[in-house]
């Protein structure tokens, strides 16, 4: 057995807020145990079992009406609405850059966020559609196999074509969609400057529609919010109402002066203590504000370090106002096991985003 397992396991007994004890006992104590979940984390599928849904409490509804971003945050988002411009917002992770984009999208009301979180692998076609060939290949012999006739589905292409998150933010709608395009920094280099074509122009093609016979110009296909499908005539989309694109960028490399220029930047400094008390308050309620003063000034304190997202300060918040260590202002936990849990969780919590931190 490794050192450290020896020191506080099978000897100490559970203590009373523990759901999973560790002691291989099978036990159905976590209806009475389990609390509510934070706000946002309150997801909207109905449980098997039949409870209602509601489907006006997702993490991202919630994220999105308790979002508060600064003055000159909305200036800037203003000014690229109106500019009919891609924003690139850039800050250390856990400010809110996504968030941003999702605030947006639920205040304008203008549908679910197109999201598309940018790899190393990302190209500009996979933002726009995907086409699967092989798939529609495959039906293609099933039909031509002996047997009985399964029918000439294979015709619609559509079938087989599904537009990206950028592609359907583009279809030509009367009211923009918004469309998250999430750590840009960490795509190809080519991509930023084959993505200026494409917000220059607010259209694009799609070769394999645009090669089919003119009794084929109209070709339904599927869109990335798997809504309605969407008619493509002559392989060719543009777009009417120009989407609202927050392209979020965590400073990991620098971008071509002509994505630059084409963009409104916005820079998301990190939240002072003012404004983590106002997210607290957002989040949990004016009664959590006096008992998360001294979690902010420990977040302070541990950010002036490292790297430490917001959604942590929150954790912790919630967890100390849980109660399940006693008094949430701590009179209860000041003496014996409670308090040393209470420090050591809480640490935990607050733990700094880089890897190599110790603390």
């Amino acid at each position: 057995m490794p050192e450290h397992a020896a020191d506080d396991t099978a000897t100490a007994a559970p203590d009373s807020w523990f759901i999973y004890r560790g002691t291989g006992v099978p036990h159905s104590d976590i209806d009475e145990l389990l609390p509510p979940p934070p706000p946002w984390r309150v997801f909207s599928e109905a449980p098997a079992d039949g409870a209602p849904e509601d489907r006006s409490a997702t993490p991202e509804d919630h994220r999105a009406r308790t979002y508060r971003p600064a003055r000159s945050v909305v200036e800037l988002i203003n000014a690229a609405i109106y500019l009919r411009r891609p924003v690139l917002v850039t800050g250390k992770p856990g400010v809110g850059k996504s968030t941003l984009a999702r605030s947006i999208a639920y205040e304008l009301d203008l549908g679910p966020l197109l999201h598309w979180p940018v790899n190393s692998r990302s190209t500009l076609s996979e933002g726009l559609y995907r086409y699967d060939a092989i798939g529609r290949l495959q039906e293609a012999n099933l039909r031509d196999a002996p047997g009985p006739p399964h029918g000439d589905r294979t015709a619609d292409i559509g079938r087989y074509i599904r537009l990206g998150p950028l592609g359907t933010a583009l279809l030509p709608r009367s009211r923009p969609r918004v469309l998250l395009v999430d750590e840009l920094d960490k795509g190809d280099l080519d991509l930023p400057n084959d993505l200026l074509d494409v917000f220059e122009e607010g259209s694009y093609t799609i070769p394999e529609l645009a090669r089919l016979p003119d009794e084929q110009r109209e070709v339904e296909v599927f869109t990335d919010d798997h809504g309605p499908r969407a008619t493509i005539r002559r392989g060719r989309v543009v777009c009417h109402a120009f989407p609202i694109v927050v392209i979020t960028n965590n400073g990991e490399r620098r971008f071509p002066p002509a994505f630059l220029r084409r963009c409104v930047r916005v820079d998301i400094q990190p939240h002072d203590s003012r404004a983590l008390a106002q997210i607290v308050r957002a989040q949990l309620g004016e009664e959590a504000v006096a008992a998360a003063e001294p979690v902010i000034e420990r977040f302070l304190a541990k950010r002036s370090r490292d790297d430490i997202a917001t959604d942590q300060l929150l954790n912790a918040v919630y967890f100390a106002m849980s109660g399940v260590l006693g008094d949430p202002g701590g009179q209860e936990a000041a003496e014996g096991a409670d308090a040393h849990t209470r420090e050591r969780l809480l640490e935990a919590l607050l733990r700094g985003i880089n890897a190599m931190d110790p603390s």
